[in-house]
């Protein structure tokens, strides 16, 4: 697996911190303002529903970035894409720390998720320039387990920021990391896929036609993307279930948050390990089923208000699951897009964080001062993503 990047000069070890660093941005810019939801609301005058529209304008961004980020990094190369992506991302970081009502929040929110998702969909699209199918599935796992650090530290280090400096310097701070980001690429990432003059920008809509035509692709992307969602219905719902429904202080919240997070870094790391004997569609047979019984529990301990530890137990058995299906769905998706690498990437993250985005603003919409909203819909997408996988992907092997 080395071998494919020790012609480019880079160290594997270091070619994967950097990209995982790249895909961190969005779970950093998710995960690290969720302790200081209850300060934003006090600060700005608002409900805590409409800070909440801020992460689900965060999730739109992502969802609608993705797809202009597919063709320009098939055309332009991997890295110009990057530099754009991350200024757009600082720049708009910085706003977010100056503003003065949540109305501001929740656009610059919009336009700091367009400026991050270029991470993401070229960081894939680098893991499938340089790897094959069963090795991408291994490579997203080490990603998983560097940027899984993420929603452990990230909700940590927001809670203290908040308490110690204010709420508007978790933004300053993420400022700065995207500044040096932008530094640690020009000087450290090569690049794997040169500018292609054959790739015209005005046929794009043309190669998405034909990636959404592709069953295999579909298939892993919607199962994926609906196991992704149940967990930004958790992401969303989970500032106020832990603080104010259980009482937990915001300063404390990252702790019990990013115990989740430990489960999900567990799994795909045992996955790596499956992966040496089982292919990953063996893997995500078994896993969606796990996902879909967890997602049945977690629902009805929410309706009947099981209290913390009944919700927090499958809680973090579900989250842990994840942490097989992302990896496996993500690369049964790209394995037959090598030639469309990078739009196939932007389509995948445009589908999923569109889920993400209607199950963000779902647990808004139907927030009820209970733990049912999330509980819940994390259930529902977990049983979708047994079905989905079972109809589209089990019919066309």
């Amino acid at each position: 697996m080395h071998s494919s990047t020790a012609k480019y000069n880079v160290p594997f070890a270091a070619l994967i911190l950097l990209l995982a660093s790249l895909t961190a941005f969005g779970p950093l810019s998710i995960d690290m303002y969720l302790p200081a939801f209850p300060a934003i609301a006090e600060n700005l005058g608002v409900p805590l529903s409409s800070v909440q529209l801020s992460l689900a304008s965060f999730f739109v961004g992502l969802a609608t970035g993705q797809i202009f980020y597919g063709p320009l990094t098939d055309r332009y190369g991997r890295k110009k894409p990057l530099y754009v992506g991350l200024s757009i991302y600082a720049l708009a970081s910085v706003v977010c720390a100056f503003t003065k009502n949540v109305e501001m929040l929740i656009l610059f929110r919009f336009l700091q998720a367009l400026g991050s998702c270029s991470g993401v969909v070229i960081s894939r699209a680098i893991v499938r320039d340089l790897f094959s199918h069963q090795e991408t599935a291994k490579v997203f796992s080490l990603l998983m387990l560097v940027m899984g650090a993420a929603p452990i530290l990230a909700p940590v280090l927001g809670g203290q920021i908040s308490e110690l400096f204010g709420w508007r310097m978790i933004f300053a701070l993420l400022a700065v990391l995207s500044t040096l980001c932008i530094i640690l690429i020009a000087t450290f990432l090569p690049e794997t896929h040169h500018a292609d003059q054959r790739v015209h920008i005005k046929d794009s809509w043309k190669v998405y036609g034909s990636i959404l035509k592709d069953r295999n692709f579909m298939g892993y992307a919607l199962a994926g993307g609906a196991a992704q969602a149940g967990m930004f219905a958790y992401i969303t719902g989970s500032s106020f279930v832990f603080i104010n429904h259980f009482g937990i202080p915001a300063k404390s919240f990252g702790w019990v948050f990013g115990s989740n997070a430990v489960g999900l870094i567990l799994c795909s790391q045992i996955n790596t390990r499956l992966l040496k004997r089982l292919s990953y569609d063996a893997i995500l047979e078994k896993i969606f089923m796990v996902l879909a019984v967890l997602g049945v529990f977690l629902a009805t301990a929410g309706i009947l208000n099981w209290g913390f530890w009944g919700i927090m137990i499958p809680l973090f058995l579900f989250i842990a699951s994840l942490g097989m299906t992302f990896p496996n769905s993500t690369a049964g998706a790209m394995a037959t897009q090598k030639k469309s690498a990078g739009s196939a990437s932007a389509l995948l993250g445009t589908l999923q964080y569109g889920i993400a985005a209607l199950s963000s603003a779902a647990v808004s919409r139907l927030h009820n001062g209970t733990t049912m909203p999330m509980c819940v819909l994390m259930g529902c997408f977990g049983v979708l993503a047994l079905i989905l996988h079972r109809v589209i992907i089990k019919r066309a092997l």
